[in-house]
């Protein structure tokens, strides 16, 4: 079995800062297309065998997606009548990436708009005139990759012993991350905000993968899971393996995603972490484990 990639920061911040606003074009294309569903389940992208995919998303009698190709390193547009546009992934600033990608989605007869202000981080400049952002290394890019198609499997067993609503282990193109959600059919306290306030509509404890902070850098890829709304003394929960922490900071429990990828096994390092976190939650939650188990 081959080793798990290293995803030092120092490494690729560059590139994943920009490919992190190429996915928030891409993202922001399918919330505009497609209804919205509960907790957003409408936004995410999903993995593929060569990246990351939009879906098929409906646009008048068609449908059309987008995909992200870190193999051959090009985005790829598609329609179900057979048309279909390329556009290499290269080093280009994010304003000519938005402006081919739309000019692409004209040619195929595709008119979409999109709020151009990017999400869930610190950019100011909207996607049509941000030249800051513009790296592109195809091995970088191809390595977080690799590291997302491992670890959704993963997700996905611990997905399958889950009786209870469960969210699919999808992509969120805001913060870059990997997750799947479990819910225990309780209504939480309504939030301020629409997107928190269909995010968190239920009682949850979610488990992700996140890439790291790109733009401090404080903060390396890492494991998480939190439960929300929050019970008290979930801080003071122990949790496996060893690593893993809660993050006074962050308010959720870490897993250092280098004691992973060194561990024997990670992907059972994986899943102690994801049953031992849900078990800390929901012991202090009080949530019918025993009623949402899946044998």
């Amino acid at each position: 079995m081959q080793p798990w990639p290293d995803l030092s920061l120092a490494a690729w911040r560059e590139t994943y800062a920009t490919l992190l606003l190429y996915a928030q074009i891409v993202g922001k294309i399918r919330l505009a297309l497609t209804p919205r569903m509960n907790e957003w389940w409408n936004v995410p992208l999903y993995l593929t065998t060569r990246g990351l995919t939009t879906s098929p998303m409906p646009y008048r009698d068609r449908t059309v997606s987008i995909d992200f190709d870190f193999i051959e390193h090009q985005l790829l547009i598609q329609d179900s009548d057979g048309r279909s546009r390329t556009l290499p992934l290269v080093a280009r600033p994010v304003c000519d990436f938005y402006r081919e990608v739309f000019a692409h989605l004209a040619a195929m007869d595709v008119h979409v708009e999109i709020n151009v202000t990017p999400q869930e981080c610190p950019v100011s400049a909207g996607f049509v005139h941000d030249v800051e952002h513009c790296s592109y290394d195809p091995g970088h890019a191809h390595r977080v990759w690799e590291v997302l198609r491992r670890v959704e499997p993963v997700f996905q067993i611990f997905r399958s012993q889950f009786r209870g609503k469960c969210s699919p282990v999808h992509f969120w193109w805001g913060t870059f991350d990997l997750a799947v959600s479990r819910y225990n059919g309780r209504r939480a306290p309504v939030r301020k905000g629409l997107v928190e306030r269909v995010a968190y509509d239920e009682e949850v404890i979610s488990l992700g993968f996140w890439p790291g902070d790109p733009w401090t850098g404080a903060t390396e890829a890492a494991f998480y899971s939190y439960t929300a709304p929050a019970p008290a003394g979930v801080e003071g929960q122990r949790v496996r393996p060893a690593a893993g922490f809660f993050s006074d900071k962050l308010k959720e429990f870490l897993l250092p995603y280098d004691d992973v990828r060194r561990s024997p096994d990670p992907a059972k390092a994986i899943l102690e972490f994801a049953q031992s976190t849900y078990e800390a939650g929901t012991t202090l939650a009080g949530w019918d484990t025993a009623a949402l188990v899946y044998p």
